[in-house]
């Protein structure tokens, strides 16, 4: 099918819109847990050693089949191929400027740091479990929130007990620190 005809674009909006939404802080260091940093060499391996062999497969064997113009898997498969590499770039840019940051060396302190999983109570009385975690490793929906994020900032440095001011677009709201922790170390 010729690409006049065809909506989508070789450039995906959305990865775009993902990586900006990731963007680190100018002048800021893009901090990670250890797990976060795993996690990430993982998706990497994985897509170097298994994703894009088997895509680069389909689309040797679609090529050979003739007309490329109309050949469904080989369209497809370059297309999977463009994204796979964008995904490997993003990745390797984003490990080497990841600066790992082991939460578990404040394993029993009750101020709030990088890493530390915290129990607040909002002006309204709801709880909130929240762990604040590097950019590429945030989770809302899971209790993972970025360092940078409002949240993050208002509770960072303050203790168990605590009260904190947060700018909500509804006006401030205060959070009561019910709970500070941090993982235990990994004995090596």
């Amino acid at each position: 099918m010729n690409k006049a005809f065809v909506k989508e674009s070789d450039n995906d909006d959305d990865d775009e819109a993902l990586e900006l939404a990731r963007a680190i802080p100018a002048g800021a260091k893009n901090y990670i847990t250890p797990a976060g940093h795993q996690a990430i060499k993982d998706e990497l391996l994985q897509l170097i050693d298994v994703d894009r062999p088997e895509v680069v497969k389909v689309v040797h064997w679609a090529a050979s089949n003739g007309d490329r113009s109309e050949n469904g898997d080989y369209i497809y498969g370059k297309r999977r191929l463009r994204e796979i590499d964008r995904r490997i770039r993003f990745l390797t840019k984003r490990l080497d400027s990841a600066f790992v940051v082991d939460p578990s060396v404040h394993h029993g302190n009750d101020q709030v740091f990088f890493g530390a999983t915290v129990t607040y109570v909002n002006k309204a009385g709801e709880e909130h479990v929240v762990t604040i975690v590097g950019i590429d490793e945030l989770d809302p929906l899971h209790g993972r929130i970025s360092w940078v994020s409002p949240v993050a900032r208002a509770l960072t440095k303050a203790r168990e007990g605590d009260v904190v001011t947060l700018a909500t677009p509804q006006g401030v709201d205060e959070l009561e620190i019910v709970a500070v922790a941090y993982p235990e170390p990994v004995a090596d």
